[in-house]
């Protein structure tokens, strides 16, 4: 585990390409090569490539690039995908959305992460947005996303965009104004990776939740919630965020380029409750553009989980702590320095 991805060639590693090549072996039938993601140490994903657009190594992960045949421009962070060109627009619907339609009149959010600039983009749609606040630590990733991913350079150039480069936590922990919403749109939770502290229950209680507003609403990005995964850490994550808050919800739904269901869990000390009708009412309301995957009634239903990850959500015990972490299967840069 925790292996950098491996990039195939003709069906071989690049180690084995290249033994291929010094033996003259070469199958036009077969000329392609292919990115390889570590699911977990017996289970791998595998996309076929037209290029890789940008690899680098920056001060706090491993950055790549890809341009899938499947899923169009994919931003891969150690190892892991992040977003991809095609369907990102679920995950980030389902991630901006339902926080911002159940509060009564958002004007000001707080992105923790979301480099790629996806997210501000959706919070932008919101006709009553007066400010979004982008932190992300990673200047290399937000840079080399404004130069390649299109679909967001119009949010990049807003106005009410306001761009810092920094920890969340040091970032929050200055700022003397509240938000409306506070959105974790953080890297999974990877040993040595770096954000992992920003799921536990000191910076949800002693840091976030004195940012948010009288009724505001704190929403993350919980990570893989399938029949197979959910324990990795949605349901610790959930399990975390009930410590501090009165009012929590957890949703999934199905994400293709992930190869997983994905959780997703909102809070507030307010009450969360809104009707299926009530929910596109505001949609149509509130928000310029047509979603592509939200409605009211999609909503609800993804707060429905079957009977094993339901019963598991009702009986973690696990509270995340920096001492007692949990993490998804892989390594963060800090392992392989």
């Amino acid at each position: 585990m925790g292996e950098a991805p491996v990039f195939y060639i003709n069906g071989f590693s690049k180690f084995e390409h290249e033994i291929q090549q010094q033996n003259h072996v070469n199958d036009q039938n077969h000329d392609s090569s292919w990115y390889e993601e570590i699911i977990d140490e017996d289970l791998k994903w595998s996309f076929k490539l037209n290029s890789v657009l940008h690899k680098a190594i920056s001060e706090y992960q491993d950055i790549t690039l890809l341009d899938t045949k499947r899923f169009g421009k994919a931003l891969v962070l150690d190892g892991k995908m992040q977003s991809a060109e095609t369907d990102e627009f679920i995950y980030h619907e389902c991630l901006i959305h339902p926080s911002l339609l159940c509060h009564p009149n958002p004007k000001t959010v707080f992105i923790m992460g979301g480099g790629e600039g996806s997210a501000a983009r959706e919070a932008l749609r919101h006709r009553s947005m007066d400010r979004v606040v982008m932190c992300d630590i990673d200047k290399e990733v937000v840079d080399f996303c404004k130069k390649y991913l299109i679909a967001n350079r119009e949010a990049f150039s807003n106005k009410k965009l306001d761009l810092v480069i920094n920890d969340a936590k040091v970032e929050l922990v200055k700022r003397k104004e509240k938000f409306d919403i506070i959105v974790g749109d953080l890297a999974d939770p990877l040993e040595d990776g770096p954000c992992y502290q920003l799921y536990t229950k000191s910076f949800y209680e002693k840091i976030l939740k004195p940012k948010l507003n009288d009724n505001g609403i704190f929403v993350t990005q919980a990570g893989p919630a399938g029949i197979f995964t959910h324990k990795e850490v949605f349901t610790s994550i959930y399990n975390t965020i009930k410590q501090v808050f009165k009012y929590v919800i957890a949703y999934t739904t199905h994400v293709p380029s992930f190869a997983d269901t994905w959780g997703w869990v909102m809070a507030s000390d307010e009450p969360l409750s809104i009707c299926g009708e009530e929910m596109d009412r505001r949609i149509a309301e509130r928000i310029d553009g047509e979603l592509l995957y939200l409605n009211g009634a999609w909503f609800h239903s993804s707060t429905t989980m079957n009977k094993t990850v339901h019963q598991s959500l009702q009986n973690e015990t696990h509270v995340y702590t920096e001492e007692n972490a949990r993490f998804i299967p892989g390594h963060g840069m800090a392992f392989r320095l």
